[in-house]
């Protein structure tokens, strides 16, 4: 396992536009904002048996990317995002990869996986630790809450939930669609471990997953969708919307200059 550095996160968001520019595809906005968190993960946290599951499922490039950044994924493979036959499809597979444990991407689905885990890790008295990605506006599904409540019940400790806290959804923003902004409020009465970091700072992120964990933790990652690219950030289109020529050069560009 390597550790993380500015050179590999930039080649990994160059990597990432390049994927979905050349399959003509969306979603992009969404991966920019929770790409580092996933890149720091499996760099440096998947060891001893640890999981990685990733219920933004809708966020699979940056799932590929980090793959791929590791060398469990290859260019070749990449080439293939959401062409036919891939194995790369717009939500992660069931089948291909031993990292990705299950298919997800119907919202609200990750949670229960992770903490199905957590419980057997639990149970077979194994020090492992499962992280599990999520969106903020999949936590307007009853099956997260009822999957929380779970793991707080079940005091899971080896489970820590990562909350890509970025503010918008697929039709506008999560306070416009089914408020529950911020959500760190509405978490406070579980018996919980709660922090609330920015989502892109990776030096912050790395502290908090190292802290000594006694309890499930949530970590809010305040981040920006569309994050790096000026046209994309904090635009709901971002969700969406694929890169035409220009738009592609300027963003490169502007993650070279970054």
């Amino acid at each position: 396992m390597t550790s993380i550095n500015n050179k590999i996160v930039k080649k990994a968001y160059k990597r990432l536009l390049q994927m979905h520019f050349e399959s003509n595809v969306g979603h992009i906005g969404g991966n920019l904002s929770v790409l580092s968190v996933a890149l720091l993960i499996f760099h440096e946290f998947l060891k001893n048996e640890n999981k990685c599951i990733f219920s933004k499922g809708h966020a699979a490039g940056a799932l590929y990317i980090a793959l791929w950044s590791v060398g469990k994924i290859n260019e070749d493979q990449l080439k293939t995002f959401h062409k036919d036959k891939t194995l790369l499809a717009g939500h992660p597979p069931n089948h291909g990869f031993k990292d990705i444990p299950f298919a997800t991407g119907s919202l609200g689905h990750g949670l229960s996986l992770s903490a199905g885990i957590a419980l057997a890790f639990k149970l077979k008295n194994k020090k492992s630790r499962v992280f599990c990605i999520t969106s903020d506006g999949e936590w307007q599904e009853g099956s997260t809450w009822e999957a929380f409540i779970f793991a707080c019940h079940q005091k899971l400790k080896q489970l820590t939930i990562l909350v890509d806290h970025n503010n918008l959804q697929g039709f506008g923003s999560t306070e416009e669609i089914a408020s529950m902004s911020p959500l760190w409020k509405k978490i406070k009465g579980f018996d919980a471990e709660i922090e609330i970091i920015n989502g892109h700072d990776i030096d912050l992120i790395r502290n908090s997953l190292n802290k000594p964990q006694e309890k499930i933790k949530i970590i809010f990652l305040k981040t920006i969708k569309g994050y790096g690219v000026s046209f994309m950030e904090n635009k709901m289109e971002s969700h969406y919307l694929p890169l035409s020529n220009e738009q592609y050069n300027q963003a490169i560009n502007e993650i070279e200059k970054s």
